[in-house]
Order: structure tokens, then C-alpha cells, then sequence
């Protein structure tokens, strides 16, 4: 289902290895294997300065996933838009969805040649549903929902997910302009799910943070949680609102909730 000019596969000669690259990275910490030295060390390195770092990467994650079962299993969503998908591990949105409700559709989303190589595991579907990768940019909010439109039916309500995503767009004002441009397009009865690491809530991520974007790095910019819940403004949130990601809706048999500075929330276009 995707474009033969974005087949995954096809930026493999463009992957640099020889610099840490976030995604990778990312990936490590969930135990993924889709990685490289450089990415090991640049994460040890990190967790080195602040280990709770390991805890907001699973557990972000984990808000993904019981976001996505809310969403299907409760509210009847059959479409979804990963924007900023990362790369391929357990439970990705299509997974979890497809297991509720088969005939469910997926679009993913990223611009990075590492994940684009990657995206064939993203592409497996039930039969009775759809998956498909869009190589593009988040900045770039009206040709995503052209080349998303080739699978989903956007005048039907569909979820739209920027998970650790709008982080990567320095100015605050730039983000919620994407975010609204992205979500006037979508019908009444959508949702918005975000989730971002959080600024005012530990200062020993903070200082990890800052120091690894000016390390070079593709910088990730921490916002407060007024910042994040911006975001949702003119949509009706889900309770409990914007919480620590772990407070979100936790599992019956999960352990006690921490306040972690990653924050997130899911609201309904009405």
C-alpha cells in the first residue's frame, strides 16, 4: 500500500550510523533491537545522567496503547493517523487496534530513512482492515492528509496520534499550528491523542535533556504542561484530562501511578 517512490527499503543507503540518531535511541530504550552502537552509547550515556528516562520511553508507549484500546474498544474509532510513528516494536497502533477490531485502518507517518526501512513491519494488516506509511514531515500538515486520505476515509471519525512528535518543532505557536491544521480536517466525533515530555516536573530530565540537545543531536524540546495542554484547546477532553502519562487510565493490576514528566491526554473533536 505504499507509494513505490517511499517503499520501505528504499532510503536504506541514506541511514548514517555513525551518529546517535533519536529514533534508534528511542528505540533502545523500549529493548528494541532496530539500533547501532552509536545508539547504545548515546543512550547509556543519557540514562548515565538521568536513568528515569527508561520509565518515560515504556511508559509513554503504554499510554499509546491503552489510548488506542480506549479508542477502539470503547469508542467505536476504525481510523487512525500515526503521525511521527518511530520505530517498529510491540504493540504498535495497528497491532493493538487490529486485535480489538480487524477491519480497523491504519496510517503511519515519519520522514526518517531509518524508519522508511523499517516500514514493512508496520505494513502487516488483517484482511479485513489497512495499514499504510506516508514518508513525510509533520511540518508538512496538508500533504499528510492528502497521502493518508489514499486509505482513510476522512470524512468518517478518525484518531490522530502525535506521540513524542510535536517536541521536534522548536516554537510552541508552529506546533498548535500544525495540530490545528491537522485536526479542521478531520469530522466531528475525531480524537486527538498527545503525549510529550514534560518541562517543570524534574529538573535532573531537564538538565539531561538541554545537554543532549546541545550536543548536536536532532534537538527535543520539553514543554510545560499548560504548553501541552494547549493543544487541546476547542476539543473536549477524556478524563482524566492532561495527567503523567502513567496516571492516564491506568491498568487494573498496574502499579501505583508516579507523576513522571512525560504528559498526555486524548479529546474528542466535537
Amino acid at each position: 500500500m505504499t507509494d513505490p517512490a517511499t517503499a520501505p527499503g528504499s532510503a536504506q543507503q541514506k541511514i548514517d550510523t555513525s551518529v546517535p540518531h533519536s529514533a534508534r535511541i528511542w528505540n533502545y530504550w523500549l529493548g528494541g533491537k532496530d539500533n547501532y552502537p552509536v545508539d547504545e552509547e548515546a543512550g547509556d550515556a543519557y540514562t548515565a545522567v538521568f536513568p528515569g528516562i527508561v520509565a518515560i520511553a515504556r511508559s509513554s508507549r503504554a499510554f499509546l496503547r491503552r489510548n488506542i484500546t480506549y479508542l477502539a474498544g470503547e469508542q467505536g474509532i476504525r481510523q487512525f493517523l500515526d503521525i511521527g510513528t518511530g520505530l517498529p516494536t510491540a504493540d504498535n497502533t495497528h497491532q493493538v487496534a487490529q486485535r480489538i477490531a480487524p477491519e480497523s485502518r491504519i496510517v503511519y507517518v515519519d520522514n526518517d530513512p531509518m524508519v522508511l526501512a523499517h516500514a514493512r513491519a508496520l505494513l502487516y494488516s488483517t484482511p479485513e482492515g489497512a495499514t499504510a506509511y506516508v514518508d513525510a514531515n509533520v511540518r508538512e500538515p496538508e500533504r499528510i492528509l492528502e497521502a493518508a486520505s489514499r486509505t482513510l476515509d476522512l470524512s468518517r471519525p478518525t484518531a490522530l496520534i502525535l506521540s513524542n512528535i510535536l517536541g521536534h518543532i522548536a516554537d510552541h505557536d508552529e506546533a498548535r499550528s500544525v495540530v490545528d491544521r491537522l485536526m479542521a480536517a478531520l469530522p466531528s466525533g475525531s480524537f486527538l491523542s498527545v503525549n510529550d515530555g514534560s518541562r517543570g516536573i524534574d529538573p535532573v530530565f531537564e538538565r539531561a535533556q538541554d545537554a543532549y540537545n546541545s550536543s548536536g543531536a536532532v534537538p527535543y524540546n520539553l514543554r510545560t504542561v499548560e504548553e501541552i495542554t494547549s493543544f487541546f484547546d476547542g476539543l473536549e477532553l477524556v478524563e482524566p484530562g492532561v495527567v503523567s502519562v502513567q496516571q492516564w487510565r491506568p491498568d487494573e493490576d498496574a502499579p501505583e501511578p508516579q507523576v513522571i514528566a512525560e504528559h498526555g491526554g486524548l479529546a474528542r473533536k466535537p
